[in-house]
């Protein structure tokens, strides 16, 4: 298996069809964005090319290949509004492994590994996510990678029948 990375620079209809597929697919959506219902949960959202390159302004992108195939994507916004400790130049990430045959290959370990890499090359110090209470695997993973909890937002998503805390975590760079 080869795993490669490319920064999306801008898209094509090609990466709109798949970001607009991971957007959708039920098996995704209850763990990529949070939903207040089951209502929000079965509901479509639609990417557009304009959307996608507005979003690159200031969420960098980079497209996650596997043997050549396009399986994922992840980004980072810096000192968005939604941080939970808002501390300046803290990185904030974001990762969709949205093709299935990419999840469980240790895809998003490296996939993160290579966006920690171009957060600290922009010069930031702090990387901060959140993950749904519900899915363990993922909080595994960035327990695995050095993340550390740093609080709990209770009733943020609804999922499997009821509502979910977003866990949130932060990763230090050492100086």
């Amino acid at each position: 298996m080869n795993i490669h990375f490319t920064e999306l620079k801008a898209p094509d209809p090609s990466i709109i069809n798949a970001f607009n597929r991971w957007e959708n697919d039920p098996m995704l959506v209850p763990l990529t964005r949070p939903n207040k219902s089951n209502k929000e949960i079965e509901g479509n959202t639609l990417i557009t090319i304009d959307d996608l390159t507005d979003r690159l302004k200031n969420h960098p992108t980079y497209l996650i290949y596997s043997d050549d195939k396009l399986v994922g994507e992840m980004n980072y916004m810096v000192d968005p509004p939604h941080l939970y400790k808002k501390e300046p130049d803290t990185a904030w990430i974001g990762i969709t492994i949205g093709e299935e045959e990419g999840r469980g290959k240790g895809i998003g370990y490296h996939a993160i590994q290579y966006l920690e890499q171009q957060i600290e090359q922009h010069g930031l110090k702090r990387i901060e996510l959140g993950v749904f209470e519900f899915n363990t695997q993922a909080q595994k993973l960035y327990q695995k990678l050095g993340y550390n909890e740093i609080g709990r937002i209770p009733d943020f998503t609804y999922w499997n029948q009821r509502l979910w805390s977003d866990i949130r975590m932060e990763k230090r760079f050492d100086s």
